[in-house]
């Protein structure tokens, strides 16, 4: 089945067909570094992640470009704030950044420009746009004339005539229009500048950093651009109009935006007191749950984030753990027949690529797991699984994890050697009916993250998620 991905341009499913055979680039709005990521920047970069992993399933070879915006209002008033350069202050978040989404299993980007590598490039752009007449000097910059581009709002449904001045549309007298945006900022004392267009020194606008990079790594035009939602207006419909206008082709072919976050109802902001950190949500939840929460949302969805929800997420990422640790432990009786295992695992894997097909559809594809471990389970229990049966169903589950990325590594299952020691003593105190001390063992290695079950088959252990 060909893979169908909603266009925001056209507001529709459409098949997806790349520039060329078997390859896509992909360009992702990455975050500006003046404070640690939060839970929206976790939610673009796991939907985001989602989208390439299964394009990889898929056989695509994807190069995916995530940029850092490290010159822009937020980092010059941050910096000056701490009394940091702005490359300080980005070589400081930069590394949280990092972390966080490595943590939440996001591959790394395959080209992670930063904006103030890409000056040059810039310029250029902005000088194409001067020459066309599509953009000018005024008092403080150079702007973009917006209703020079007879299809700005395409992406949005902006009309121009019902454009406002608001939250994110400067209002400047040197404009000629309210809603013309900056191309480039004249120099303000202590505040970062270069040399720009025409000389001007000064520093880029927000927009033109992202037409630059993009098109720099990937072309003119390219397969697709995704980000949050929060980013078609004015941020993505600004690349368009001046990205097209300089070229004369089309930017890009798909449009893909992740939801908003919501927190128990409410949109998600620092006025409202219901702000959080990644730093803060690892505090309280493993990276493996929150990443399974976010993706057990369909990425166009909001997110409603609350600790029941998150605690839902840690027991279904529970079972799906616990079901690999039980494929694993599992020993094949003599007289176990080969049955079909293969039936059950070309059922999963198709109703999985369906779902994941139709617009990335993950909440479907995680159904489709949890049929197929329903399904193994009672082969489990009933011992009826060759270890080539149980092995392939291993396979299998680990093949769709290179796209959901929510199971520990396979070499995480290994205990130090302190751990296992304990684990031993704890299995000889019980035999010498010393509970106190197997009860003593049982709670100091939860503490260390590792959970014992006692069964009838012996004991069991797992990590605490």
């Amino acid at each position: 089945m060909t893979i169908k991905i909603y266009n925001t341009l056209t507001r529709k499913k459409e098949e997806f067909q790349p520039l060329k055979k078997g390859k896509v680039g992909m360009y992702v709005c990455g975050p500006t570094v003046y404070d640690r990521g939060h839970l929206g920047h976790a939610y673009a970069a796991v939907s985001m992640d989602l989208i390439r992993r299964y394009l990889m399933y898929k056989g695509f070879k994807v190069t995916y470009v995530s940029n850092i915006t490290d010159v822009e209002d937020k980092m010059i008033k941050r910096a000056a704030r701490e009394n940091i350069t702005e490359a300080e202050l980005a070589e400081k978040i930069i590394p949280l950044y990092t972390a966080d989404y490595a943590a939440l299993n996001v591959l790394p980007s395959d080209h992670q420009p930063r904006a103030t590598q890409y000056i040059k490039q810039m310029v250029v752009l902005i000088e194409k746009l001067l020459k066309k007449h599509v953009a000018y000097e005024a008092q403080d910059g150079i702007y973009f004339e917006v209703g020079k581009f007879a299809e700005y709002g395409k992406l949005s449904r902006q009309k121009l005539d019902e454009l406002r001045a608001g939250a994110r549309v400067e209002v400047d007298e040197s404009k000629k229009n309210p809603e013309d945006f900056a191309l480039w900022k004249k120099a303000k004392p202590g505040e970062p500048d270069w040399e720009g267009p025409n000389g001007m020194r000064g520093r880029p606008g927000w927009h033109i950093e992202c037409s630059a990079m993009s098109m720099d790594l990937l072309g003119k035009t390219f397969d697709m651009h995704g980000g949050g939602a929060d980013l078609i207006f004015p941020h993505h419909e600004d690349e368009i109009a001046q990205s097209e206008m300089a070229t004369g082709k089309p930017f890009v072919h798909y449009w893909v935006h992740n939801g908003h976050i919501r927190v128990d109802g409410e949109k998600m902001s620092k006025s409202l007191g219901n702000f959080f950190t990644i730093e803060e949500i690892f505090a309280k939840y493993n990276p493996l749950v929150v990443r399974y929460f976010l993706i057990s949302n369909h990425y166009r969805n909001p997110v409603d984030f609350n600790d029941g929800l998150l605690e839902s997420a840690k027991q279904s990422l529970g079972r799906l753990h616990d079901f690999v640790r039980r494929l694993k432990t599992y020993a094949a009786p003599a007289d176990a027949n080969l049955g079909h295992i293969q039936m059950f695992v070309e059922k999963a894997r198709k109703a999985f690529e369906e779902a994941m097909d139709d617009d990335f559809e993950s909440s479907r594809a995680l159904a489709a797991v949890f049929e197929f471990v329903r399904e193994m389970n009672i082969l489990l229990d009933k011992k009826s699984l060759t270890s080539e049966e149980r092995n392939a169903a291993l396979q299998f589950i680990r093949k769709i994890d290179t796209v959901l990325a929510v199971l520990p590594k396979e070499n995480d299952d290994g205990l130090d050697e302190e751990i296992e020691e304990l684990i031993v003593e704890r299995k000889q105190a019980r035999a010498n009916k010393d509970f106190a001390r197997s009860d003593a063992i049982r709670d100091e290695l939860k503490k260390r993250g590792i959970e014992l079950e006692d069964g009838p088959e012996g004991t069991m252990w797992k990590r605490v998620l």
